[in-house]
């Protein structure tokens, strides 16, 4: 294509993901009540685990954060249900431009992606309970913690999106060793200061900064870690393979 018309295709996709969202976006915003419901429980677990008698509801001093937080929850939302979507016109963008291999390998890495990162979201869900716990605790018996929808949300989103992040690493490290950039036994090698890289960076993408959400995290990225030396041995022995066959 000329350069005219790869502008016109991007602006067509970009039009077609913008509408996806405008209309995911009034599903999303009627459903804010579930959305807080689901959020809500994690934080109503560990207050009633510390006080049974104390009630799960979230405290808002400031009249106009509900609002806005409704309208923030919307967007987000719409952009999710609009993912594969938006998913979809990325594909259709940049298909035309690559070989029929490289479709394929880049269809996997999409797919393995938005998995890790679900699972990631989905444990950084399960983890909010025992951070929400740690968090009030902290604070000692003197002092009665009641969290703000608001606050709570960015703490939540925080860390679904911390912890999805942090489940790329196969997906980065594949990629590295597939275009030669790293081995499978260079990694190997690094397994020591990995190790450590991983508990300081867990420590420092983890909004909480509690225990249990650390931990929580840098296990699996460094299964993670192990796994993706796995795959790149894999990679390279059937590329061995491959070579030796050609020849």
């Amino acid at each position: 294509m000329a350069m005219a018309e790869h502008l016109r295709e991007l602006r067509k996709r970009l039009f077609i993901s913008l509408l996806a969202v405008a209309i995911a976006l009034i599903p999303a915003f009627f459903s804010y009540n579930l959305l807080v419901d689901w959020l809500n429980q994690p934080y109503c677990t560990a207050v009633t685990a510390l006080d049974p008698e104390a009630t799960c509801k979230f405290l808002e001093v400031n009249p106009v954060e509900p609002f806005a937080l409704r309208m923030r929850i919307a967007g987000w939302g719409a952009v999710i249900l609009a993912m594969p979507v938006i998913l979809w016109q990325i594909w259709r963008f940049v298909a035309p431009g690559l070989y029929k291999t490289e479709r394929r390998y880049t269809l996997a890495f999409v797919v393995a992606a938005l998995a890790l990162f679900a699972l990631g979201g989905s444990i950084a869900y399960f983890t909010l309970t025992r951070a929400t716990e740690f968090l009030i605790a902290v604070a000692g018996s003197e002092v009665e913690v009641r969290s703000g929808i608001g606050s709570y949300t960015r703490l939540a989103m925080f860390m679904i999106v911390a912890f999805g992040l942090g489940f790329q690493v196969p997906v980065l490290m594949v990629a590295l060793q597939m275009v030669g950039v790293v081995t499978p036994q260079k990694l190997a090698s690094w397994r020591r200061p990995t190790i450590l890289l991983i508990i300081v960076l867990a420590a420092g993408i983890t909004p909480s900064g509690d225990p249990f959400s650390l931990f929580a995290l840098a296990i699996p990225m460094y299964l993670l870690y192990e796994l993706s030396i796995l795959l790149g041995r894999l990679i390279v022995r059937r590329k061995a393979k491959a070579a030796a066959n050609d020849n």
